[in-house]
């Protein structure tokens, strides 16, 4: 993958967004970042990472909200924890990846219009706040109706197996009382 490089302007970064990571779980001591890039040397995923994970820390400290959220970087962690564990300051990259999805999701912004990743986080929370209950057939239909159709086409034989073998439902499971999730869901989203 190839991030474009362009010039930035002190008034193009945003301040509030160095702040903001701060306040969040995780996020507290994004300040002390050494850059030592002990969190991009142990990721498995780096190298398939747009920006490292050192880097994108230093962006996230800067201010470069807008290139922090629509990286591939943010979605591709795979929450081993990793960085986590090794990173001498103990900063909790993993959980400020975390944070920085729900913010890219709650700002509508993805890497690209079909990324698979952020469609299916958004595809898995709708149906569990609707239903309570979450459908590995309705997610994937959910993920090909916004991803492209082909992707569904690549996936039947699999899916038409694992509904043979009983592995996948057809149809959307519900909880009895859904009133009670689509209550909490509200509160939690009120809260955020």
């Amino acid at each position: 993958m190839h991030i474009q490089r362009e010039v930035k302007y002190q008034s193009d970064l945003s301040p509030d967004f160095a702040e903001w990571i701060t306040s969040v779980p995780g996020g507290e001591h994004i300040k002390e970042c050494i850059q030592c890039g002990t969190c991009s040397g142990i990721c498995p995923m780096s190298i398939y990472m747009d920006v490292t994970p050192r880097r994108l820390m230093a962006m996230t400290n800067a201010g470069f909200k807008k290139e922090v959220l629509s990286s591939f970087t943010i979605w591709l962690c795979a929450s081993c924890y990793s960085c986590s564990v090794n990173c001498p300051k103990e900063i909790k990259l993993t959980d400020v990846m975390y944070a920085l999805k729900r913010r890219a999701i709650e700002e509508g912004i993805q890497p690209h219009p079909k990324f698979a990743i952020p469609i299916l986080a958004r595809a898995f929370f709708d149906t569990v706040k609707k239903y309570g209950r979450i459908s590995e057939s309705m997610l994937v239909v959910k993920l090909a109706l916004k991803s492209g159709i082909t992707m569904l086409l690549g996936m039947a034989p699999l899916g038409l197996k694992l509904m043979r073998t009983g592995r996948m439902a057809y149809g959307q499971d519900k909880i009895k009382n859904r009133k009670q999730i689509k209550k909490m869901f509200n509160a939690l989203e009120a809260k955020a």
